[in-house]
């Protein structure tokens, strides 16, 4: 196996598999379009009258979700295996629930699809693309980052720490 050079003390001195760069990049795609779904709905609220200071928490939050995220991602490249299980218990459980709790409870209590998408103008389209676009890299990435190839990059980054 070829080796990398060492960024820092916390780096793992092996070869990041491709199931691993495809999970970590997977993060990235789900952390873009939830900025890119932050980005519509400010500019839609800013649309319909809503105050700027009125929006900053929530989006203050977002920010600090999609930066913890990306850190996250890049350690999940480095073989950090608390990254790992830190993505798939907050953003890959609690996140994805955050994502489709209210289309499925608006769907329980009677919601129609046919009638939204009847109704549905571009910016409902360019929305929903991305928040299936975000859920669909969400879980593709959850699964990658546990499949066999990936436990033995994490287990062997993990002795190579332990030896170091």
């Amino acid at each position: 196996m070829s080796t990398v050079k060492k960024a820092d003390a916390g780096a793992v001195a092996a070869e990041l598999p491709p199931i691993v760069h495809t999970a970590a990049t997977l993060w990235l795609v789900a952390i873009a379009a939830g900025v890119f779904e932050t980005v519509l709905m400010v500019v839609s609220l800013l649309a319909e009258g809503a105050a700027l200071g009125d929006l900053l928490p929530g989006v203050g939050f977002r920010l600090a979700v999609f930066a913890g995220a990306i850190f996250l991602a890049l350690r999940l490249r480095r073989g950090q295996n608390w990254a790992r299980w830190t993505l798939a218990g907050t953003l890959g459980v609690l996140g994805t629930l955050s994502l489709v709790m209210e289309p499925v409870q608006w769907l329980l209590n009677g919601g129609s699809i046919a009638e939204v998408v009847a109704g549905a103008d571009a910016l409902w389209w360019v929305f929903a693309t991305s928040r299936t676009l975000h859920v669909v890299a969400v879980l593709g990435a959850v699964t990658l980052m546990f499949q066999p190839r990936a436990n033995a990059y994490f287990r062997s980054a993990r002795d190579r720490r332990a030896s170091a």
